[in-house]
């Protein structure tokens, strides 16, 4: 019997606005792996990741999650008045996590030279690097990541393949819903359909 701390979904089904998007889901991730989720527009992929965290109710099925959870989703979650700085100094002392981890976070998305300006002055690709920077600042071990590739260069892809690849090589677990290759490792692969 495997006694390594594990992500497990046991029959995990959603419905949402009336209709069945999946039912039978099973899944077991461990420290350093990985989950890519593809499927069409609409199949479920963004909603699994909500209930993974806990901000969606499944209507069959059970999660046990022992990890600590990083999200990045599709919204922004910054306040856009605020230095970038302060912004994710703020989330990662609400995450029991140090000023080096924000600067760590910052310099993985080169964020550095901007981590003076308010977030409202960002470039749409600059937030999103910013929201994948507050999921990396949060010292959370499970990293859930929804379409994280939209609306990044081919340089900000690289940095975020790095930045997971380094997140799974410490024993982090990265589970993304995604359209196409972001860089990640031999991941598990889910399809919804």
């Amino acid at each position: 019997m495997n006694t390594a701390p594990a992500l497990i979904v046991e029959g995990l089904a959603c419905a949402r606005g009336g209709r069945l998007l999946f039912e039978g889901l099973d899944l077991r991730v461990e420290a350093g792996g990985a989950v890519q989720i593809e499927g069409r527009n609409g199949a479920g992929k963004s909603s699994l990741l909500r209930m993974l965290a806990g901000l969606l109710r499944p209507v069959a099925g059970r999660i046990d999650n022992p990890f600590r959870i990083g999200w990045a989703g599709h919204e922004l979650a910054l306040k856009p008045n605020m230095r970038l700085r302060d912004e994710l100094t703020h989330w990662a002392r609400l995450d029991g996590q140090s000023a080096a981890a924000v600067d760590a976070a910052l310099a993985a998305f080169d964020l550095l030279p901007l981590a003076e300006l308010p977030v409202g002055v960002l470039s749409s690709g600059q937030k999103h690097r910013a929201v994948l920077a507050r999921a990396h600042a949060s010292g959370a071990e499970l990293w859930l990541l929804d379409e994280p590739g939209v609306g990044l260069d081919a340089a900000s892809l690289d940095r975020l393949a790095t930045a997971m690849r380094a997140h799974r090589a410490n024993g982090g677990l990265v589970i993304a819903a995604t359209h196409g290759d972001i860089g990640l490792d031999a991941p598990q692969k889910l399809m919804l359909a």
